[in-house]
């Protein structure tokens, strides 16, 4: 029996992605102790077959939270904003979880084994979108040229979900903290807490991104016992680019020491033009090498 899983989720749209995920974490020999779950928002039954025989368990995502129709009527994605604070309801026969959005893939196995490590003893083990070459962490917008209308992605998401004015302004500053791969145990209190912020969020707040401010309230408000993990083990392409390292052939960190990418996200995208590369294979960026030169390069698994 599997004690541990990495679970995903898609809609048809995005079912190349998770196809390349899975592929991107079936190719470690380590991968055959693990178990590969997914949650399905949307996807074709000839898709459903195909990964059949890559994973684990398929289960049909739900509204786990009752939401009005109206906000979500067509838009079956948007339980990835929902159903991943429920995972232990989905999948209960596993000890530990860790959750890998389907537009990541795995460039390294020593950055999962860190997940199942860091959600030991209940803790939430997760990674901050902050690291060296980062230049803005948040946006303000300037008045009379001394006043600022603070207008970070948690404090801005929280005004408009009513949260109270005091918790806002705790999230303001803190730290964005990126919910695409994270790891909980299966009895870890930070199910409760974060299902709790999620109930709220979800009230007056957008669908979209309201998981993430629900985990951010966990963390910097209800100050769950969280283990932070380097940047690189949730690599956000958009936020910086990685460099190339030509002799040994992956991805790495732009900065010394250029440590390896250990799981490389493309959330938000990576755009040519109005082409979006995790739609579109055949997009590719200029990427700066190690060895000084510049490659014009996919950032997708196997491309």
């Amino acid at each position: 029996m599997k004690k541990n899983a990495i679970v995903s989720l898609a809609d048809s749209n995005y079912f190349e992605l998770l196809n390349e995920l899975l592929d991107s974490i079936i190719r470690f020999e380590k991968s055959k102790n693990v178990a590969i779950c997914i949650l399905d928002a949307g996807l074709t039954e000839d898709q459903k077959s195909l990964l059949a025989k890559k994973v684990d368990e398929i289960k049909s995502a739900e509204w786990d939270i009752d939401i009005p129709t109206f906000k979500v009527i067509g838009k079956e994605w948007l339980k990835s904003q929902v159903s991943r604070a429920f995972l232990p309801r989905y999948f209960p026969n596993y000890e530990k979880y860790l959750w890998i959005d389907c537009d990541a893939w795995v460039n390294d196995w020593g950055s999962v084994e860190l997940y199942f490590e860091a959600c030991n003893n209940g803790k939430l083990g997760i990674t901050q979108t902050l690291g060296p070459g980062y230049k803005i962490t948040s946006k303000v917008k300037w008045l009379f040229g001394k006043f600022a209308i603070i207008k970070s992605q948690n404090f801005k998401h929280a005004i408009t979900s009513k949260i109270d004015l005091n918790k806002a302004r705790k999230l303001a500053f803190a730290p964005h903290i990126n919910i695409g791969v994270f790891s909980l145990e299966h009895n870890s209190p930070g199910w409760n807490s974060w299902q709790k912020n999620l109930q709220q969020t979800l009230k007056s707040g957008k669908i979209f991104g309201s998981e993430g401010l629900a985990i951010n309230m966990s963390v910097y408000i209800d100050n769950i016992d969280t283990e932070f993990l380097p940047l690189n083990c949730n690599w956000i392409a958009s936020n910086l680019l990685p460099k190339y390292d030509e002799n040994l052939k992956t991805f790495v960190e732009p900065y010394l020491p250029n440590y390896k990418i250990g799981i490389m996200h493309l959330a938000a995208g990576i755009w040519d033009g109005d082409k979006d590369m995790r739609l579109n294979k055949n997009v590719r960026i200029n990427v700066k090498t190690l060895q000084n030169n510049v490659q014009s390069k996919s950032l997708r698994f196997g491309n």
